[in-house]
């Protein structure tokens, strides 16, 4: 008679003998461990299946509402001159620039706040919860802007109330990403984490996109004076309907496995200590993660704000671009990114998540000055190579983080140590990339600085890559192995029994 799996199902014919030696290095230490920790071999409730429906309703959602929200966030920085002018319009050009992005720059701030906030509260309460709260947190702060009276009508109580809407924004995303990544892996098979999770970023750069797509279409319709008199208002207030959409499809969202797993093992008492214990928790028994976590977004971050928020404004301001011609070259960028960002994350599980990112961090201290040469030369395709160079090495970034900066940590503080160390690194490093860039520009008159300013991100980059553990394939820690099939549990447990075996026969020579 058949065995039966413990759902009920008819198990699946044992199929041959597993080639463990076939195994990347580090899923056999991995499992290694594993089995030396549980004295036997992997036993069907061992292994954790998810299955196919639930995991594309998750990854689909938690994609589609990343891309909302980064809709919301990212329309300010293109839009940046605009706003300055008509927020601060007693000003220099200059000084509108700065004061604009000095706004900008004021939402990361309280990133880290919103991290400290909803990080160990996604640890206690769960995923889901928390992202459908920075959801509705974040289209109403978005929202807000679309209504705030210009300067001309109430004076300095209008750049007051921007930097109010920018800090609830800023506080959302505090917990938005650091969430979002989470509740992805922990959605993952091991083997597909990196395609998988790189579906987010996937959405966080469509949302740049259409949001870059949106105001190259005003620019294009709209004259220079009704973009300053109402245009500006219009992708603001779209973040309204696209909020309720995106709190719908968050709310219908399940726990992730792992979550779940976690309140029903031993790691619950973890999971419910209070945020200031499970913060000391965090500094001092992961400090090494964390640190590896920030060198890791700083160079993602520097990246993507230099090219997101940093270079639409460069373009016409420093460069002497018309606006339109420099948010399309910034769509391109992004677009190219969209189209690369999910091949690199399949990448990144079949190579690891180590090479992709040193090599990706070796060519942007090496590119980083050639590429500015070219945003900056005459002409229509060598502005066009440049960007899409950087957009090249943001892609090869961007696609492995949502899988590798949540494998750092356990489960049970997975969350908030995620929004300790890449909240703190993006508000730190991140969002102030164009405020410290424009300044520096304007103050030493050199064009080339935003070069140099990604050139020592790549150093940081590749200085913290030597230090990184690599996760290709490997299961998140303090949770169960995840396959995506029944056919895939049954190969994991008979190559843990190839695995165990062997280790028990090297112990009896010994």
């Amino acid at each position: 008679m058949a065995d039966v799996l413990t759902d009920g199902q008819p198990e699946p014919p044992r199929s041959g003998p597993v080639e463990t030696t076939g195994l990347p290095t580090q899923v056999r230490q991995d499992l290694t461990r594993r089995l030396r920790r549980n004295r036997r071999p992997f036993r069907d409730e061992d292994v954790q299946v998810v299955e196919s429906p639930l995991l594309r309703r998750a990854v689909g959602a938690s994609a589609l509402g990343n891309c909302m929200e980064w809709f919301d966030f990212g329309v300010y920085s293109y839009l940046a001159a605009t706003l300055g002018k008509v927020f601060f319009p007693g000003a220099s050009p200059a000084a509108q620039v700065i004061s604009s992005f000095a706004t900008f720059a004021a939402a990361f701030v309280v990133r880290p706040l919103g991290g400290l906030v909803f990080g160990p509260l996604g640890d206690r309460l769960g995923r889901q919860k928390v992202l459908a709260t920075t959801m509705i947190m974040m289209a109403v702060g978005t929202f807000a802007i679309g209504l705030i009276p210009t300067y001309a009508t109430i004076g300095i109580a209008a750049p007051i109330l921007l930097l109010l809407a920018r800090m609830v924004q800023g506080f959302s995303t505090g917990g938005e990403y650091g969430g979002a990544t989470t509740f992805v892996a922990e959605y993952s098979p091991d083997r597909r984490r990196g395609f998988l999770s790189s579906w987010l970023d996937f959405g966080t750069f469509v949302g740049y996109a259409l949001g870059s797509a949106l105001v190259t279409t005003l620019n294009l319709a709209l004259s220079d004076a009704q973009m300053l008199s109402w245009g500006w208002r219009i992708p603001f207030l779209i973040a309204g309907p696209l909020g309720v959409i995106g709190l719908y499809m968050r709310l219908k969202l399940e726990e992730s496995p792992a979550f779940q797993q976690q309140l029903d093992e031993h790691e619950q008492s973890l999971a419910e200590e209070s945020a200031g214990t499970e913060f000391r928790t965090i500094v001092k028994d992961h400090w090494r993660a964390l640190l590896i976590c920030m060198g890791l977004v700083l160079l993602y971050n520097v990246t993507n704000y230099m090219v997101t928020g940093f270079l639409p404004t460069y373009q016409t301001e420093t460069l002497g671009r018309s606006s339109s011609s420099a948010d399309v070259l910034v769509l391109v960028g992004m677009v190219w990114i969209v189209l690369l960002i999910t091949f690199l994350g399949r990448l990144s599980d079949h190579v690891g998540r180590r090479p992709l990112y040193g090599y990706a961090a070796a060519g942007m201290i090496l590119l980083a000055v050639p590429s500015f040469l070219l945003i900056k030369a005459d002409g229509t395709w060598p502005p066009i190579l440049g960007v899409l160079i950087l957009s090249t090495l943001l892609a090869c970034f961007a696609a492995p983080s949502a899988a590798t900066l949540p494998a750092l940590f356990p489960t049970a503080v997975r969350y908030a140590a995620m929004g300790i160390g890449f909240n703190f690194a993006v508000a730190a490093f991140g969002g102030t990339t164009p405020l410290f860039t424009e300044a520096l520009v304007s103050v030493t008159g050199n064009d080339m600085v935003p070069a140099f300013y990604l050139m020592a991100a790549g150093v940081v980059g590749l200085i913290t890559v030597r230090f990184l553990p690599e996760s290709a394939q490997v299961s998140l820690k303090g949770s169960r192995p995840m396959v995506g099939s029944k056919k895939e549990r049954r190969e994991l447990i008979v190559a843990s029994e190839e695995l165990y075996r062997a280790g028990r026969e090297v112990s009896g020579r010994r």
